[in-house]
């Protein structure tokens, strides 16, 4: 079966939420209390209503309880998205998704129902400075304080070698998930397969070793 999202707020953030999702040929139901907003996605997603998502008795009416993910997309007005939590918290939503100006309001949404904060404008910051400090890092992709998923371009170094060679697992306590080469995917690789120049290896670890490992190619190609 399909899972089914609920996104409350229309914003830009919200509008591309609901654009992807429906992409995906997701089960979507699109909320705001603007109705310029609800009617230009009308036609994108599978439900669009005029509503206030502090609004308990509309949103049970709803039957907002029954998706499987609740996604807070609410702009700027913080207290908005708070009280938006609040309300779905009491309702009994199976997972609630909301997104965060900054710190303290992150700390606010976990201790009153929140399963997962994002901070989409802090996170891409992070992802093009690392694109545009590092020489070999392709994407990132944050998982904790401490652990991040990125992806590597194999330099001249690493052609011909095999993940074996290399022994990132021993030497640099990371793991390689996968290596794509060109359209190719090769997830969880044998440890015998040969790197050729230019594959990107997807790799996850703790930062500072990712740090130490990239650091290496760097200086060395």
């Amino acid at each position: 079966m399909k899972k089914q999202f609920a996104v409350i707020g229309l914003g830009r953030f919200g509008g591309s939420i609901c654009n992807a999702l429906a992409d995906e040929g997701m089960d979507v139901l699109a909320i705001d209390s603007n109705e310029y907003r609800v009617n230009e996605f009308a036609q994108v997603v599978t439900q669009a209503v005029i509503a206030d998502g502090m609004d308990e008795k509309a949103l049970r009416g709803l039957g907002i309880r029954n998706f499987d993910n609740v996604i807070v997309a609410i702009g700027d007005n913080i207290q908005a998205s708070i009280m938006t939590t609040i309300v779905l918290d009491e309702i009994g939503v199976k997972h609630i998704t909301v997104k965060a100006q900054n710190d303290y309001h992150e700390k606010v949404l976990r201790r009153i129902g929140a399963h997962e904060v994002i901070h989409p404008e802090r996170d891409i910051g992070v992802r093009v400075a690392h694109s545009i400090v590092s020489k070999s890092v392709l994407d990132y992709l944050e998982l904790s304080e401490d652990y991040s998923i990125v992806e590597l371009e194999a330099g001249q170094l690493l052609d011909g070698k095999s993940l074996l060679d290399l022994d990132i697992r021993e030497t640099y306590e990371c793991n390689v998930l996968a290596i794509k080469r060109g359209e190719d995917v090769h997830v969880s690789p044998r440890p015998e397969v040969d790197i050729s120049e230019g594959d990107i290896l997807i790799i996850v670890g703790a930062d500072g070793d990712i740090a130490r490992l990239e650091a290496r190619w760097i200086d060395d190609n």
